[in-house]
């Protein structure tokens, strides 16, 4: 797997000198597992989470549900509705884990911060596909993923992220995340976890 960084999100990163804690934004197409992934990361982690799509206008729910493909246009007041969150939770200087497509670097810049890491899940159309077609109750129809897919610009070298499989096992992705970011899970009861 490749990682695009800004300042490389790694084991001798995380050594270093103390940072803020960590924004972990869990990007990707729709059916990429952006939501599974990051309800695992956040118990795992004991972190705050934000469900991206609860954030959305109505407009644009309803759009989405007709099988329209949002415009720049649209998904800006949805990213200031983010970036706000993100900004709350540095200002408190807590960690916390937000799904969001980000699937534009443009995007992605509005939701930039130091704290802030990109985690794309990716994934083949097929496996994408699928995991639309057996999907129930959400509002983004599988008609749109070709449009996220030609809309999609991948991490880019410069960009604070790294990218996982999505093709496998939830819980797999989530121990790759862990590990790639040395990011400390807290023990249960006492036990000495990591």
């Amino acid at each position: 797997m490749k990682m695009a960084t800004r300042s490389r999100p790694d084991a001798a990163r995380a050594r270093s000198a103390p940072e803020a804690p960590p924004i972990l934004v869990i990007m990707g197409v729709s059916g990429s597992g952006k939501t599974t992934v990051a309800n695992l990361l956040a118990d795992r982690l004991r972190w705050d989470r934000q469900e991206g799509d609860e954030l959305h206008p109505r407009a644009n729910i309803d759009k989405m549900a007709r099988g329209e493909p949002l415009t720049d246009e649209d998904r800006g007041p949805w990213l200031d509705r983010i970036a706000e969150w993100i900004d709350g939770r540095r200002h408190a200087g807590l960690p916390g884990v937000i799904t969001c497509s980000a699937l534009k670097a443009a995007y992605r810049e509005r939701l930039a911060r130091p704290e802030v890491i990109f985690v794309h899940l990716a994934g083949g159309r097929g496996v994408i596909a699928d995991r639309l077609a057996r999907r129930t109750g959400h509002y983004m129809p599988a008609s749109l993923l070709d449009s996220q897919l030609e809309t999609l610009e991948p991490l880019q070298p410069g960009e604070h992220g790294l990218v996982v499989d999505a093709a496998g096992a939830p819980e797999g992705e989530v121990d790759e995340i862990l590990r790639r970011l040395a990011l400390t899970v807290p023990p249960i009861d006492g036990a000495s976890t990591s």
